[in-house]
């Protein structure tokens, strides 16, 4: 394949360790173990995708056989132990997806394979690409041989999931975790591959991949790959263009929307949304995008414009800072938890667009609600209160919907500081027995308690804040902690819970079984029964439903 025809990724693949970016400390560590002589049994490198994971295992095998030497290896005139490991033909350094060979019969293979010495290089090298994909049969067939291997026998392992991998294969490898590659270090790399293809990008359009790529080396080449084809070679590709390519808009129009948002504007706001809509921009990336400026909005006095990974420019910086004078966390909090929510409905409504823009307008009334349990504060509703009725008006306000306006912000934190306390009164329950308490999870809606409650508990004894029960094998092990926990919330008091060896009362369940059995064997007894059992004797009574008097 010509060079020129392959995508940027691989055509700019690094050869050689100075080539990498990003992965310093990786390069020099293994550097130094090779001329140390120290080479390990086997090398795991693990890191987010497109980092260099697979690219550093063939750089590695190269150091390791290069004819020339770990001092003199291949950089532009590859030897041709070099040039074999790069175009992946080398007889001694077998490359091999563990996703498409997860057996154990594969990984059998492999070591018979071990078995015999290298034919022309000085290292048998596997390199197994995404090794947490293999079976635990296969890793367990791996362990010895990755343990003492022949002299001659390297393993290179790489793996986006670490954790997926058994701690006895970690701990006989040395692992390197390979960083996110700096976004200044990843805008510099690109820039001089768009130089090198002779493309026409602005800095800003690139600062925009390299925010999209998230530290991928991988993903930065291959958005820059689709730009540089998406417009014609005499025309540049500037951040307009860029972000209809990739799906994304300015970020100084969210930054207008959320202070119009502030302001309560509401018809402002729908309006240029629906222009960011009209961009092509989908529900889904608008709404992450609105957490990230939330969290800006929230932290921007701690952060620098270079720490927001080119986010962000100058112009957007510093209209952040201002905005966020005067804005206080709690509300930007809110904002973030209700944001979230609303990230989380889009799944289940059909037109995602009409739920943002639902999203935006019940975010201005927000800025102005304090929520609480069955009522709401409005502060642009209030009106003013006289202290000698500051009492009375709390009551009142306990009772409707809307407080008014309050003078003082210190004036509005008493008040509300009053409601929660009366709110918190009236809704202590008093449970004083078993009966009780089973009702009170009746009206609560806690079934599965309820259940629990009455056919795998027994009770042993029931006293203010303490009962002691026994139990069959059929309880679920969350029990107590779920029942203390909802005790507390209904009586506002902490309740202990024992286990007892007596075995208690019979279950709620269990009484109500037997009291039905006694009532079918006294209707047994009746004449009623035996008339009707004599003319069908195939007849059988199986409940009884008692019927109170009428008046």
């Amino acid at each position: 394949m010509n060079i020129n025809s392959k995508v940027l990724a691989l055509k700019y693949r690094p050869q050689t360790f100075d080539q990498l970016i990003g992965q310093e400390v990786v390069s020099e560590t293994i550097i130094n173990s090779i001329k140390a002589n120290k080479i390990p049994n086997a090398y795991l490198f693990t890191g987010i995708r497109g980092i260099g994971k697979t690219t550093v295992a063939r750089i590695v095998a190269k150091s390791l056989n290069c004819l020339n030497g770990i001092e003199n290896i291949c950089k532009d005139n590859l030897c041709e132990s070099c040039d074999s490991i790069a175009n992946s033909r080398h007889i001694d350094v077998l490359e091999q997806d563990a996703a498409s060979k997860t057996s154990v019969d594969d990984v059998r293979d492999l070591i018979e394979f071990s078995r015999y010495g290298p034919t022309s290089a000085k290292y048998k090298i596997f390199i197994i690409d995404e090794v947490h994909m293999l079976s635990k049969q296969a890793f367990n067939a791996l362990l010895k041989t990755l343990e003492e291997p022949p002299e001659y026998l390297k393993f290179i392992f790489a793996t986006t999931e670490i954790k997926k991998i058994p701690i006895t294969v970690v701990s006989r490898c040395q692992r390197f975790d390979l960083s996110r590659i700096k976004s200044t270090d990843l805008f510099e790399f690109i820039k001089k591959i768009k130089d090198k293809e002779k493309g026409k990008a602005s800095d800003d359009a690139l600062k925009l991949i390299v925010k999209i790529s998230e530290g991928s080396v991988r993903d930065a080449l291959s958005l820059l790959d689709r730009a540089l084809l998406s417009l014609d070679s005499d025309k540049e590709l500037d951040l307009s263009a860029a972000q209809k390519i990739f799906g994304y808009f300015d970020k100084s129009q969210l930054i207008d929307l959320f202070e119009l948002v502030l302001k309560g504007e509401e018809k402002k706001v729908i309006e240029i949304y629906r222009k960011i809509y009209d961009q092509g921009v989908e529900p889904k990336i608008f709404i992450n995008d609105f957490l990230e400026l939330i969290y800006y909005f929230k932290n921007i006095n701690s952060l620098s414009l270079e720490s927001t990974n080119f986010s962000l420019n100058d112009y957007e910086f510093t209209k952040i800072k201002k905005i966020s004078h005067n804005l206080d966390g709690q509300t930007l909090i809110l904002f973030w938890q209700f944001t979230l929510r609303t990230l989380e409905e889009l799944d289940i409504v059909s037109n995602q667009n009409l739920s943002i823009e639902m999203f935006l307008i019940r975010l201005m009334h927000l800025k102005s609600l304090k929520l609480k349990d069955d009522f709401s504060i409005r502060s642009d509703n209030i009106q003013s209160i006289e202290k000698k009725d500051e009492s009375e008006n709390i009551k009142n306000v306990i009772k409707t919907d809307t407080i008014n306006q309050i003078k003082s912000v210190t004036q509005e934190k008493k008040i509300k500081l009053e409601i929660e306390k009366e709110i918190k009164a009236e809704q202590k329950v008093l449970i004083d027995s078993f009966d009780q308490l089973i009702n009170t999870c009746d009206k609560k809606k806690e079934i599965k308690l309820k259940y629990e409650l009455e056919k795998n508990v027994s009770l042993v004894r029931f006293e203010k804040n303490r009962i002691e029960i026994s139990f069959n094998d059929d309880l679920d092990k969350n029990f107590v902690k779920d029942l203390s926990l909802k005790l507390f919330e209904w009586t506002g008091q902490r309740w202990i819970i024992t286990f007892s060896k007596i075995k208690g009362e019979l279950s709620i369940k269990q009484q109500k079984k037997n009291k039905k059995n006694e009532l079918i064997i006294n209707a047994k007894q009746t004449e009623l029964y035996k008339n009707v059992a004599e003319k069908f004797p195939d007849a059988n009574l199986i409940d009884i439903n008692s019927l109170k008097e009428k008046d």
